[in-house]
C-alpha cells in the first residue's frame, strides 16, 4: 500500500515535547538523555517511582526540561490521567510519543501459564495498545506534526519455543506500526519501530516488577536465571548509543530502525524461508489476478467511503 509522505519531518527537536515509558532507565532513559540535549521536553513515565526521581534528577542536572510519571502503562484508567497531567504540566499533549517499556520472562513454551500470557502481552503489547490509544487523538486535536515510536524487538520477527509470549507480542507491535504508519501519515505524524538486539539495561530483573495477581508462572525465575541473562545484557548496545540511531530513526521517519549489523543474515534466511513457500504467479495466474483484483477494488471502494464520511 503506497503511504502518503510526511509533509513536516520532525528534523528539529526544539520544543518539542518527548513521552518515553519505561523512561527511567535502560533504552527509555537513553532516548531521554539524547533528545532531552537535542532540545525537548521530557517526560518519563515508568512503574518504579525510585528510579524516576534517580532519573530525573540526573536529566535535569543536564538542564533537561523533565517531568516524571509513575504507574502501570498496563492501567488504562491511570494512563489517561497521566495524559491529562502531561498536558496540565506542558500545556500540550506530546509530539513525540515512544513506547519503551518492555518486560521478559524465559522458560519453554508448553509450561507457558495464563499468567505469564497476561503479563507479558500485556506490558509488551497492551502497553503500547494503551499509549497509542491515550495519545494518538490528542495528537491528531492538536494539529502538530508528531511522531510515534515503539522499541520492539529483533524477536518479533521470528517465534521462540523460549521466549513464546515475548516474541508474539514483539510481533504484534511490528504489526501495529505499520499499520499506524499507513494511517497517520495524512495528519502529519511519523511512526517508525525498532527492533532491538541485545541493549546495556537491567530488562534481566523484569521479573522482580511482576504483579502479585499474574505471580503464577511456569518458568524459573530465581537469582541464577537473572545472572545468567545479565551475563548477555551486559554485553548489548549502550542505551544512548540506541537512542541516537532512534533520534536519526525520526528525523527521517524511517519505518525500521534496526541498528544492529549482526542480525542481517538472519533476517535474509527468514524472509528467505517464508518466500520460499509461496508460488510463483504462473501456478494460477487466474485465480491470483481475480482475488488481487478484488482485494484492489475493495480496498479503493472503502477509501472512496470514508473520504465521503470525513467530507461530511
Amino acid at each position: 500500500m503506497r503511504i502518503k509522505a510526511i509533509g513536516r519531518l520532525m528534523r528539529d527537536l526544539s520544543g518539542q515535547l518527548a513521552f518515553i515509558t519505561g523512561g527511567a532507565s535502560g533504552a527509555g532513559l537513553g532516548q531521554a538523555r539524547v533528545f532531552g540535549r537535542a532540545g525537548a521536553k521530557i517526560c518519563i513515565a515508568d512503574i518504579r517511582s525510585d528510579a524516576i526521581g534517580r532519573a530525573v534528577a540526573k536529566l535535569k542536572a543536564e538542564g533537561i526540561e523533565v517531568h516524571g510519571l509513575q504507574f502501570d502503562i498496563m492501567d488504562r484508567t491511570a494512563y489517561a490521567k497521566a495524559a491529562d497531567e502531561v498536558e496540565a504540566v506542558f500545556g500540550m499533549p506530546p509530539t513525540i510519543v515512544s513506547n519503551t517499556a518492555g518486560v521478559n520472562s524465559f522458560g519453554p513454551i508448553e509450561h507457558t501459564t495464563f499468567d505469564d500470557f497476561d503479563w507479558l502481552i500485556g506490558v509488551n503489547l497492551g502497553g503500547v495498545v494503551n499509549g497509542c490509544v491515550t495519545f494518538i487523538p490528542r495528537m491528531i486535536a492538536s494539529g502538530r506534526p508528531g511522531h510515534i515510536v515503539t522499541v520492539s524487538s529483533i524477536g518479533g520477527f521470528q517465534g521462540s519455543a523460549l521466549a513464546g509470549p515475548y516474541a508474539a507480542a514483539k510481533a504484534a507491535t511490528i504489526n501495529l506500526m505499520e499499520g499506524y504508519r499507513q494511517g497517520l501519515a495524512k495528519y502529519d505524524i511519523g511512526v517508525s519501530v525498532c527492533t532491538p538486539a541485545n541493549i546495556n539495561s537491567n530488562i534481566a530483573e523484569a521479573s522482580k516488577l511482576r504483579p502479585a495477581h499474574l505471580a503464577a508462572s511456569g518458568y524459573v525465575e530465581d537469582a541464577q536465571a537473572i545472572a545468567s541473562l545479565q551475563s548477555i545484557h551486559q554485553h548489548g548496545m549502550d542505551p544512548d548509543q540506541l537512542a541516537q540511531t532512534i533520534l536519526e530513526g525520526i528525523r527521517a521517519n524511517a519505518a525500521y530502525i534496526i541498528p544492529y549489523p549482526e542480525v542481517r543474515e538472519g533476517l535474509e534466511k527468514r524472509f528467505a524461508q517464508i518466500l520460499s513457500a509461496v508460488p510463483s504467479v504462473e501456478t494460477d495466474p487466474d485465480g491470483s489476478k481475480c482475488r488481487s483484483d478484488a482485494l484492489r477494488n475493495w480496498v479503493a471502494g472503502r477509501a472512496r467511503a470514508l473520504s465521503r464520511n470525513e467530507g461530511g
